[in-house]
Parts: C-alpha cells; sequence; structure tokens
C-alpha cells in the first residue's frame, strides 16, 4: 500500500498538474474573477517553475556536495542505490536514466580501489510488473563492465528507499562482512538515504553523484528564459523533500 500511494503522490504533487488545474479552473469557471486569479496563478508559477536559476539555487541547498576522491579512504563495499534504469521488453535490454552516474562512480570507485567490493540494491520500481527486477539486470551490466561476480552482491526485492535499507542490512549480516561502508546515491537523494540505512543500523559515508547543481552561472538564457525541463526537475525535489519529511515522521529514517 505504501508504494501504491507514493506513486500517486507523485502525481498530485507535480507543479505541472497545479498549472493544468489552474488554466481548467480560468477556462471552465463561471466567476470573472476566479477565472482572472487562476489564469494570474498558472501563469505565475509557470515562470516561476521553469526557472532554472531559481531551481538551482533551491536544490543547492538541499542536495549534500560531492566528495572528492583524494578525501576518501578505502571502504569494505560501496552500496549502490537503485533506480537508475528501467527494462525496455520490445528490445530485451535496459534503458539507463540520469540516475546511472550512480553506477558510472560506484565502478570508477572500485576501479581506483575506493571501494572493495560493490552492493546493489534495487528491485521493482513498477506496480504492474512486479518482476522486473532492477538487481537482475544490473547484474548483467557490472559482469560486461568487466567487475568480477566475487566482486559484487546483488539485492533485488526492495522496492523503495527503506526497504533498500532494511535488505542491504539482511544480506551484509548473512554475508558476515563488516567494515566501512560508503553510500553511493544521487546527491539530492541522500539525505533520505543516509536516514534509513542510519535506522538500519548500518554506518555509512555518504558519496553523492549525479547532481543538480553545479557551478553557478549567470547567463541570459539560464536567468530568463523558461525552461520545460525544470518542471520535472522540481516534481522531483518536491517528492523527495515530501518524502524525506514522511520518513522522518513514521520514522524510517
Amino acid at each position: 500500500m505504501f508504494f501504491i500511494l507514493s506513486k500517486l503522490l507523485v502525481f498530485i504533487i507535480a507543479p505541472i498538474v497545479w498549472i493544468i488545474v489552474l488554466l481548467f479552473v480560468s477556462v471552465f469557471s463561471k466567476i470573472e474573477v476566479r477565472k482572472k486569479k487562476s489564469l494570474f496563478w498558472a501563469f505565475g508559477l509557470l515562470l516561476f517553475f521553469s526557472n532554472s536559476f531559481i531551481f538551482d539555487e533551491t536544490i543547492r541547498m538541499w542536495e549534500i556536495p560531492a566528495t572528492r576522491f583524494e578525501n576518501l579512504k578505502t571502504y569494505d563495499a560501496g552500496i549502490l542505490l537503485g533506480g537508475i534504469s528501467v527494462y525496455d521488453d520490445d528490445l530485451d535490454r535496459a534503458q539507463f536514466n540520469r540516475n546511472n552516474d550512480r553506477l558510472i562512480q560506484a565502478v570508477e570507485l572500485y576501479r581506483k580501489g575506493i571501494i572493495k567490493k560493490i552492493i546493489f540494491t534495487g528491485g521493482s520500481g513498477r506496480i504492474l510488473r512486479p518482476e522486473m527486477k532492477e538487481g537482475n539486470y544490473v547484474n548483467r551490466y557490472l559482469l560486461y563492465m568487466g567487475i568480477p561476480e566475487k566482486d559484487f552482491l546483488i539485492e533485488s526485492e526492495s522496492q523503495n528507499t527503506r526497504e533498500n535499507a532494511m535488505f542491504t542490512k539482511a544480506l551484509i549480516d548473512k554475508q558476515n562482512i563488516k567494515g566501512d561502508f560508503l553510500l553511493i546515491t544521487s546527491a539530492f537523494h541522500m539525505r533520505r538515504s543516509l536516514g534509513c540505512f542510519n535506522k538500519a543500523g548500518i554506518v555509512v559515508t555518504h558519496y553523492s553523484a549525479d547532481r543538480y547543481s553545479g557551478p553557478r552561472k549567470f547567463e541570459f538564457d539560464y536567468l530568463i528564459i523558461p525552461n520545460v525541463s525544470t518542471i520535472n526537475d522540481w516534481t522531483n525535489l518536491i517528492h523527495e523533500v515530501v518524502g524525506f519529511i514522511t520518513y522522518k515522521i513514521i520514522g524510517y529514517a
């Protein structure tokens, strides 16, 4: 139930949904004042949520900063969180999204000897296809990348961040893996992840990947011209903040 509600929440909190609702009110309302106010707010929200500079400055305050390689020690394992791909049934292969930077960073950390093993945690994020477990095909890609099977573990049953932590804890206890762990996930997702893994009893050091915020830019187009993709970025940020607060309230993090 929690998994289904979280998917519904993504729809409800999306700024584009708010804008569309306001436009519908503006078009179909018979009250002239309400029509004008709805149109005003729809236009205002569209400008706000499509401004790349405003989004960048906001998420900069939320993301956990990245760590330089030289500031890391050697870790017994890097815990890599899923949510980096979906499976294409027609092509019979995985399609990776922007979160795939997590995987790329984990492989580089392994190649540099910073982490000795990779522990991937991620099951199915699809309501209608629960059998499509991400861990199963990430297993294949790690082998393709030349990572020896003895140097990675796969957890493919978890459906959310809390389960990532719980099932990873069960896995490392079963395998009797002890030592230092490096948690690898997107910078905007790190706060909730740290809370869940600490709650599960796994002491981790954070390693943020896939950052939205970077060096500040003051170009004209970045400051002024609306960017449609930024509206979706806001949806991801709002979803993460709401998720973090929810996890805190119910004791998951």
